[in-house]
């Protein structure tokens, strides 16, 4: 419903389809990126000035490891809709892009203070891998413990937060504790969203 409003600015024949290539990318994205970032494409061409259009596009370039694509739709989108989103996948393109200096100054921009929750979390995420790239273990680890991981928390964001913290313990040589942080990973989310229990069972050998 949301994108259907904001393809309104179109004549009624352009927005069917724009929102058909909107979703036949999101038929494609799993199974075939590329063919689903075609149908992104497609729709930027016919939309180019709704902000939906070009963070789908995003999103879609994002998917298909396309980092640079990706970072110009995505600050496109923002310019377009204005707000804080997108900032964990726009440092995590910079870090697709080799410049994790970029990424860490995107997640400790002025914008990353208006974040909160999941989105936050998925920040500093990016983050710490970004200082992992950079050899700055131990800081990412301190990343990891700002954003609160714990051993308690449960549901899908925790379980992330906790899978990240036994990468880079793991990154850090002590798979010891990297092993019981993917157990924790794998205790948060019983829909087993992350691949923490088989990282497990691959220490366990």
């Amino acid at each position: 419903m949301e994108i259907r409003r904001d393809l309104r600015s179109l004549d009624k024949s352009n927005a069917e389809i724009v929102a058909k290539h909107l979703v036949a990318a999101m038929h494609f994205v799993d199974e075939d990126p590329t063919r689903a970032l075609e149908h992104g494409r497609a729709a930027k061409n016919r939309a180019g000035r709704i902000g939906v259009v070009r963070e789908t596009l995003g999103v879609l370039a994002y998917r298909a490891a396309e980092w640079a694509e990706a970072l110009g739709e995505l600050r496109a989108a923002r310019r377009i809709s204005g707000g804080p989103g997108l900032l964990a996948m726009m440092a995590d393109c910079e870090r697709g892009l080799e410049r994790p200096q970029r990424a860490i100054e995107i997640a400790r921009g002025d914008e990353s203070r208006m974040l909160e929750g999941e989105d936050l979390v998925e920040l500093r995420i990016v983050e710490a891998g970004a200082r992992v790239d950079m050899g700055q273990l131990d800081a990412a680890l301190v990343t990891l413990q700002d954003a609160g991981v714990s051993a308690d928390a449960q549901g899908e964001s925790a379980a992330r937060l906790d899978y990240a913290y036994a990468e880079v313990l793991l990154a850090a040589g002590r798979r010891t504790e990297a092993a019981e942080w993917f157990s924790h990973a794998v205790s948060a989310d019983p829909e087993q969203t992350t691949d923490a229990e088989s990282r497990l069972a691959e220490l366990g050998d």
